[in-house]
Order: C-alpha cells, then sequence, then structure tokens
C-alpha cells in the first residue's frame, strides 16, 4: 500500500464510521473530540514544528472562537453560521495584538510569553459578567443544515472532521508553495531568511494567526456540540494537551497532528476509566501516570508517530525534475563600467573590540574581487555589514549608487545582492531544490491566501524551474530531491551558491565558497564564477585558498586586524611586502616561483 492509498483508507473509514452497525455514540463523541483537538494541532504543527515558534497558549484562542459564537448567539439570536467569520475576525485581531509583542521574544521568552497571555485570558474569560464569568454560557443553540438541527454527536461528526480535512488539506497547500518554504525557513534563523528578501516578522505573524484561527474554528464547534461553556477548557493545562498532541504526532507533519490527537484524547479517557478500577479510589492519578507515558514516549519516539507510521509504507519515488515552465523575469545588468558596489570609511566596534576600521574599497561592474586576511581579520564581519545582517558604527555602503548602509537585509536583497555564508546555512531537512528556491523567494508573486486555495500552481511552477536551472547549472542536477542535510559539506556550499544564484543576483558575495571541496571542485567552481563574471554579473569573495584567489580574481583586497593593508591586482599584492608578513608567507613566495 503506498501512502496515498493510506490516506484514502483513513477518509473512506472515517466517513463510514458513525454508520457502521453497532457503532456506540460514546465513540463517536471521543472522535469528535479528537477532530477539535486535531485542528488546534494542525495550527500547532505550522507554528511550531515548522516554524520553531513554540506556544502554550493556543486554547485561549479556542474560547475566542467559541465566546464569540455563543454571545452573539444567546444574546442577540444570531445565526451560529454568521457568528463563525465574527469569531474569526476577534481572534485574528486578537492574535495580531499578542503576536505583534510576543514574537519579538526568542528562545524560551517565547514560551514562556504565550504561558503569560495564556493564564490571563483563561482568568480574563472567568472575570467577565457579560459572558457569565465563571459560570460561563448556556443554551447555546445547535448549528443546522438546511433547517436540520444537528443536536446529537453523530449529526455533527461530519462538520466536525470536514473542518478537519479542510483543513489539513489548506496547510498541506501552504506548505507547498513559496510562502510555504519561507516559514520553514524560519527554524534556520531570521539572517538567512532576511538575506533572500523574506520579511521574517510578518511570516512569523501570518503564521501565529493562522494557527489561532484553526484554534477559533475548533472553539466555535465545541460551543455548538457542547451547547454549553465556560473557562475551565480554554486554560493552559489544555494549550499544553494541544501542543502534546502535535509532538506526539509528528511536529512536522500535518497528519500528524491528526494521530497525535487521537493518542492523547484516547490515552486521557482510557486512563480516566482503568485506572480507578485497577487502584480501587478515586483521584487525579491519571494526570501522573498520562505525564509519565507522554515523557517516556517521546524518549522512544522524538520525532512523533507519523514518522514510525510511514516507515510501513514505502517510500513514494524520487520526483523528476520539474515541469518546464515560463522563464522568471531577469534583472537588468548594470551598466559596465563603475563601481557597483562602493565602501567608504566603514567601522564596526563591538564594545572596546574594532573588527572593522575604516575600510574603503569599491567592486567595480563586471568583475571578480577577493576580500582576503588572516582568520578573524574582519572579513565575514565586512559580509554583515554590506547585507544590512549587523549595523554600521561610521561609514556607508552604496550599492549601484544607493545607500544602503542601515537597510534591512531583505532590502538589500531586493535590489539584487545575494550572498552565501561562512557556516553552511541550509535546511537540512528540505530537499535541495526546496533549499534553492528560497533564493527566488522575491521572483514569485503568490502569498498566502492564493496558497491556501492552491491558486498559485503556475507561480510555483516558475519558482521550482528556476531553481532546478540553478541546481543543474552548478552540476547536482542528480542530488536536486535529496535532502539538504545529507550531502557532504563541499557540495552544501554549492547548493548555497545556487541558491544565491536563483535570486538573480547583480552582485555575488560568496564566503568561503571553495571550501571543502576537492581540486575538480574547485575548478569547476572557478569555471563557473567566470561564466557569471561574462554574463555581466560582480562577484565578491572571501577565500583562504590562495591558489584558487590569485587564479581567479581581476583584483584583491587585504584585510588584516578589521584594517585594509593592501588593493590590487593578483600579481600586485602577491608581491606586497605587507601582505607577504601579515598573511601569505611562504604561499606567496611558492606561487611567485610557479
Amino acid at each position: 500500500m503506498e501512502r496515498k492509498h493510506l490516506l484514502l483508507v483513513f477518509l473512506l473509514v472515517l466517513a463510514a464510521l458513525p454508520m457502521a452497525p453497532g457503532m456506540p455514540v460514546f465513540a463517536i463523541t471521543l472522535m469528535n473530540y479528537i477532530g477539535l483537538g486535531a485542528l488546534v494541532a494542525i495550527g500547532l504543527v505550522l507554528l511550531t514544528g515548522v516554524g520553531g515558534l513554540t506556544s502554550f497558549g493556543q486554547a485561549a484562542f479556542t474560547g475566542f472562537g467559541a465566546y464569540t459564537t455563543a454571545y452573539l448567539t444567546t444574546v442577540y439570536g444570531a445565526s451560529p453560521w454568521l457568528t463563525l467569520p465574527a469569531g474569526m475576525a476577534v481572534t485574528a485581531a486578537s492574535a495580531v495584538v499578542l503576536g505583534l509583542v510576543t514574537l519579538r521574544l526568542s528562545g524560551h521568552y517565547l514560551p514562556l510569553g504565550t504561558i503569560a497571555w495564556g493564564l490571563s485570558l483563561y482568568y480574563l474569560f472567568g472575570q467577565l459578567e457579560f459572558i457569565g464569568g465563571h459560570d460561563g454560557i448556556g443554551a447555546i443553540p445547535p448549528l443546522t443544515v438546511f433547517g436540520y438541527p444537528l443536536m446529537d454527536e453523530r449529526s455533527i461528526y461530519y462538520v466536525i472532521w470536514l473542518c478537519v480535512i479542510v483543513a489539513a488539506l489548506m496547510t498541506i497547500n501552504l506548505l507547498d508553495s513559496r510562502m510555504g518554504r519561507a516559514i520553514r525557513s524560519l527554524r534556520g534563523g531570521a539572517v538567512v531568511a532576511e538575506s533572500f528578501g523574506i520579511d521574517a516578522g510578518r511570516v512569523k505573524l501570518a503564521v501565529f494567526v493562522y494557527a489561532a484561527l484553526l484554534a477559533a474554528v475548533s472553539g466555535w464547534l465545541y460551543a455548538h456540540l457542547q451547547r454549553a461553556i465556560s473557562p475551565a477548557p480554554f486554560g493552559i493545562y489544555a494549550g499544553i494537551e494541544y501542543l502534546f498532541m502535535a509532538v506526539l504526532g509528528g511536529a512536522g507533519h500535518v497528519w500528524g497532528a491528526v494521530l497525535g490527537a487521537g493518542f492523547v484524547v484516547l490515552l486521557k479517557d482510557g486512563l480516566q476509566r482503568v485506572l480507578p478500577q485497577l487502584l480501587g479510589m478515586q483521584g487525579n492519578y491519571e494526570a501522573i501516570v498520562f505525564g509519565t507515558l507522554i515523557v517516556l514516549l517521546l524518549q522512544r519516539t522524538p520525532q512523533g508517530l507519523w514518522p514510525l507510521l510511514l516507515r510501513l509504507v514505502p517510500e513514494r519515488r524520487e520526483r523528476p525534475r520539474p515541469a518546464a515552465a515560463a522563464a522568471l523575469p531577469r534583472r537588468a545588468a548594470p551598466p559596465p563600467d563603475g563601481a557597483i558596489l562602493s565602501v567608504d570609511g566603514v567601522s564596526k566596534n563591538f564594545g572596546g573590540l574594532i573588527a572593522v576600521n575604516d575600510v574603503t574599497f569599491a567592486v567595480r561592474a563586471g568583475e571578480i574581487a577577493g576580500l582576503i586576511g588572516p582568520n578573524g581579520a574582519g572579513k565575514s564581519t565586512l559580509f554583515n555589514l554590506m547585507t544590512g545582517v549587523s549595523p554600521l558604527s561610521a561609514g556607508q555602503v552604496h550599492f549601484a549608487g544607493r545607500p544602503i548602509g542601515g537597510k534591512p537585509s531583505r532590502a538589500i536583497a531586493a535590489l539584487g545582492v545575494a550572498r552565501t555564508f561562512q557556516h553552511v546555512k541550509l535546511r537540512p531537512d528540505m530537499t535541495v531544490l526546496e533549499n534553492v528556491a528560497l533564493g527566488a523567494h522575491l521572483r514569485g508573486k503568490a502569498g498566502m491566501l492564493r496558497a491556501l486555495a492552491r491558486l498559485d500552481r503556475a507561480d510555483e511552477a516558475r519558482l521550482l524551474h528556476e531553481a532546478a536551472r540553478q541546481i543543474e547549472r552548478v552540476g547536482l542536477g542528480e542530488v536536486m530531491h535529496r535532502p539538504a542535510g545529507s550531502l557532504a559539506l563541499g557540495q552544501q556550499r554549492i547548493v548555497e551558491i545556487a541558491r544565491a544564484l536563483s535570486l538573480d543576483p547583480a552582485l555575488l558575495l560568496l564566503d568561503e565558497p571553495a571550501a571543502g571541496l576537492r581540486h575538480l571542485e574547485k575548478e569547476k567552481l572557478a569555471d563557473l564564477l567566470r561564466t557569471l563574471r561574462d554574463e555581466g554579473m560582480s562577484i565578491l569573495l572571501v577565500e583562504h585558498d590562495m591558489s584558487f584567489v590569485m587564479g581567479l580574481t581581476d583584483r584583491i583586497v587585504v584585510l588584516d586586524f578589521g584594517t585594509k593593508i593592501a588593493e590590487g591586482s593578483p600579481a600586485a599584492v602577491r608581491r606586497d611586502p605587507a601582505v607577504i608578513e601579515a598573511y601569505l608567507g611562504g604561499v606567496a613566495h611558492e606561487i611567485a616561483v610557479n
């Protein structure tokens, strides 16, 4: 059985379950609660498992959905279906406000922040008298379909699971898109995402709001299933359970959220029924056993249950090269004369440490320039200053005549500046094709709404076609669909170059591109860079392999302790006494002799 058949079997069983002979109502009730939990967990898969943003406060968003529909239907007699968009609007507004504050936090402060507002909203629900305080709201009308009230568990079952399936498919669509790659890039840190034009802050907020909206739908369904609500189901304990569902199912897998929700709901129910019989006394022992079992399970299966299930079915065969699509628009080449990059009196201080000291140089259009110096000379720091990763302490940087000092990385990338990194920064769990397509992010137009509805296929085809073209250009076509983390270090560096080329840059900044490459691979890389130069691209590279630099570059700038000590042609730099003393030494003599 293939994986698509496994999903089809699941959907058929799901559809037939309520109609099965002898199926008890209690089993349908459990399935309804599994569906409600799965809706929240799907949002957490995207937020936490994919985006790396841990939240313990999702139960509060279910409260917004539940209380909005309960209040509007009982006080104003509104139709339950009309209260769904109202609840989603209230939830979205709240999520934007909370996200703007919370998502500024990082590390362990982010989950602590979600706990803080999760607790605050739980107690707020209990204090507001117009929504019933701790007593809550009762007599909530049921959902109706074509005038038929969905009064019992069986009748509302299909509505709940239809919402789950739609949410899962929409989330899968989103992940298989330009915006989905942007979301996955967040786990690698904002530096990489911003370097290719992704607004990390906006992407984080969009994911946060999307997860909150799925939780609101769950709360809306819960209110019309129970027909009475109180603050109890929307507290921090419920928020922890939702996170358990996502993690146990497989934090990076959408259908794992459904599996995780089923596991948690069934385990809790089983413990509540079995433990009192085994122990012969009443008490909250199920919470103790539940917590212990969860810890043991996470130790045994840290990746979750869904990856274990996938091992039982065959892997899908490797996909072919992306289908041909219309070429993306190309950036106009800069004029062949004049400087495309000017660094004027740039300095960078870290407290009392001067990392870069009054450095001035230029990169002309259509040339390959080298930036060399001993370890700690300030080369990578200077790259970060030129690309907006770090702010300037003094001086200015101009690109194509425009000042870019102080601009964010994404704005500099939009102008046509692409880079690689000293330490490889790829998403190891994403394929080579997906990593390289990240570089083309700014060349696509489809946003989140089009991705959710899968209306972005033409745009996506062009981006993937461009990514495939660049991968084949650098000679890695045979590993296009392999996870980037499975490649050798040298190959990963080449993937970074392909990713940078997908931006269609006018200026390419390469930080130690030849590190880890064998001799023949270096020769192929040099040929590629010469071809790019001949096509009008300007290149500035940092490299420690002096033979590679001397044989490739048109001009070299030398740094030592953050200060420029030489600049000129390779031949002139090779003979410069200050360079020989500071950096090249015997290597320069050997090159000169040869």
